[in-house]
């Protein structure tokens, strides 16, 4: 199973219970050949979940993938100000992480 299989799984499951928006962060070239960096800082989670009274940021890997050094960085940054956060393998990881308290 793919990063992307996993990531459409945890969408679809989330869903029934809040608001799930995928983050992206991105390269492209441009019409006269320049790298152009878009959307959210490196290290910005997949997922964001909002539930009734709170946020929660979903970093989703396939069993196996590594974390960057920036994935951690943001994941304690945002728990550090009080939201949930974590890492997802799975559909049941991605639960764990919006059902803290």
């Amino acid at each position: 199973m793919t990063e992307h299989d996993i990531q459409k799984q945890i969408i679809l499951e989330l869903s029934k219970r809040g608001v799930v928006l995928r983050l992206n962060v991105g390269t492209f070239r441009t019409l006269d050949d320049r790298f152009i960096s878009s959307g959210l800082p490196p290290g910005t989670s997949d997922l964001e979940f909002i539930g009734q009274g709170y946020i929660a940021f979903i970093e989703v890997k396939k069993p196996g993938g590594r974390v960057t050094w920036e994935q951690i960085n943001f994941i304690t940054r945002m728990r550090k100000l009080g939201h949930r956060a974590g890492v997802a393998r799975s559909v049941e990881d991605a639960l764990k992480i919006i059902q803290e308290e």
